[in-house]
C-alpha cells in the first residue's frame, strides 16, 4: 500500500495485561488492508504517511480518540509498520516524573514513533515537559536548585507520538493543540465487525457459520475488542459442548451463558438500566449516584457502559442527570408512561 518496508521489532515500555496480549497478539491484524473499518480515518492517515515519507520527514504527531476496544493501539502499529519504523510503547500513568519521559526521548532514534496510551492521564509536570519535545524536538533539563539553577537543553532526533485517549475532554488545551492530527474512532457497523470475525476466525483455526457470525457482531457493541473476545469464549463452548464447531444453535447459546443479551448489553449494563428506572423513577439522577449505587468506578460508568448505550438511544444525558428512554424501559419488559405535563420526571415505571 504505502510502504513495504522491512518490518523492525516494536519495543515495550510496559507490560500489557496477559490476558489482552494474548488475545490481541494472536488476532491483531498486521497488514495495512486486513484492518477493516474507520474508513476515512486510513484514508486521511495514508495520505498523510505517503507524503512523510516522500519528504523523508518523521510523521505528524497523532492524537486517536473515543470508546475502549476500537483499534487505536492496532491503527498505531500499522502506522510504524508503514512508516518503516520502531514503536515504542507506555501509558500516561506509567510516565511518573519528567526524568522518566527524558530517559524514553532520549532513547528514541530519528523517525522512532512513541505510541502513549491513556494520554489524559500524564500528570502535569510531565506534560509540560513534552511540550517543547513535540514543538522543537528538543528537552529541557534543569540542572540544580535554586538561584544557581540552570537550564539545559537537549537535541532530539525528529520522532512522533501517538496519544490515545477515551477522555479527550480531560486533556489540557496546549497539549491537544500540539497534535497535527486528531482522529475520533467510531462504533463499527455490524458488517465490518462481520469481517473482522471471520478474519479472526480463520487465525483460530474455528469453523463458525454465517448467522453465528452475524449473532456475534450484533451482540459486540459495535467493538472489536468485544467481537474478538465474544468469538474466543464462543470457541471455547463449541469445544467443549458441541464438538469444535459454532453454529447458529450453540452461539445464541454460549452468548446467553455469558449473560451478553442480542443487543450487545452485558449484566453490568442491565444493572445500570434497572438503577435509573427502579430506583430513581427513570432519572435525571447524577453519574455519582449511580456509580456508587451499582459499586463501580465512575470512569467505568462513563468509559464503558454509557458510550454504547447512548449509542442505542437508551439513555440520555441531561444537566440534571442521566434520564432513561422508551427504548431502556421497554427492553428490560418495563411499562412507559409519560408523566403529567409539568411533571419533573419524564418517566415513570408501573
Amino acid at each position: 500500500m504505502v510502504n513495504n518496508k522491512t518490518k523492525q521489532k516494536s519495543n515495550l515500555v510496559e507490560q500489557v495485561n496477559p490476558e489482552e496480549e494474548a488475545l490481541f497478539t494472536s488476532l491483531r491484524v498486521k497488514q495495512w488492508n486486513e484492518f477493516h473499518g474507520q474508513s476515512s480515518i486510513k484514508e486521511s492517515l495514508k495520505i498523510t504517511i505517503t507524503a512523510s515519507l516522500r519528504r523523508k520527514e518523521a510523521i505528524e504527531h497523532i492524537l486517536l480518540y473515543g470508546p475502549p476496544g476500537l483499534g487505536k493501539t492496532t491503527l498505531s502499529h500499522l502506522i510504524a509498520k508503514e512508516m518503516g519504523s520502531n514503536i515504542r510503547v507506555t501509558s500516561g500513568p506509567a510516565i511518573e516524573r519528567a526524568g522518566d519521559l527524558a530517559s524514553i526521548l532520549t532513547n528514541l532514534e530519528k523517525g522512532d514513533i512513541l505510541f502513549i496510551d491513556e494520554i489524559h492521564r500524564l500528570n502535569k509536570v510531565v506534560e509540560e515537559t513534552l511540550y517543547p519535545a513535540m514543538e522543537d524536538y528538543a528537552l529541557d533539563i534543569i540542572i540544580g536548585k535554586g538561584p544557581s539553577a540552570r537550564t539545559l537543553r537537549l537535541d532530539l532526533p525528529q520522532f512522533t507520538i501517538i496519544g490515545a485517549t477515551t477522555r479527550i475532554g480531560l486533556m489540557s488545551a496546549p497539549l491537544r493543540d500540539r497534535f497535527g492530527l486528531v482522529h475520533r474512532l467510531n462504533f463499527y457497523m455490524p458488517q465490518e465487525l462481520e469481517t473482522i470475525i471471520s478474519n479472526a476466525a480463520k487465525k483460530l483455526k474455528v469453523k463458525v457459520d454465517r448467522e453465528s457470525i452475524k449473532e456475534i457482531a450484533k451482540r459486540a457493541r459495535g467493538t472489536p475488542r468485544v467481537a474478538l473476545k465474544l468469538l474466543k469464549r464462543a470457541r471455547d463452548y463449541a469445544q467443549v459442548k458441541a464438538g469444535g464447531d459454532i453454529d447458529k444453535v450453540n452461539i445464541v447459546q454460549a452468548l446467553d451463558l455469558l449473560g451478553v443479551d442480542p443487543f450487545g448489553l452485558d449484566s453490568l449494563d442491565r444493572r445500570y438500566l434497572k438503577n435509573i428506572i427502579e430506583k430513581h423513577s427513570g432519572g435525571p439522577v447524577g453519574v455519582e449516584t449511580i456509580a456508587a449505587s451499582i459499586s463501580e468506578d465512575i470512569g467505568t460508568v462513563e468509559e464503558v457502559v454509557e458510550p454504547y448505550l447512548l449509542q442505542l438511544g437508551f439513555i440520555k444525558r441531561t444537566k440534571s442527570g442521566r434520564v432513561a428512554t422508551k427504548h431502556a424501559y421497554e427492553h428490560l419488559g418495563k411499562k412507559f408512561v409519560d408523566a403529567p405535563a409539568g411533571a419533573k420526571n419524564q418517566q415513570k415505571l408501573i
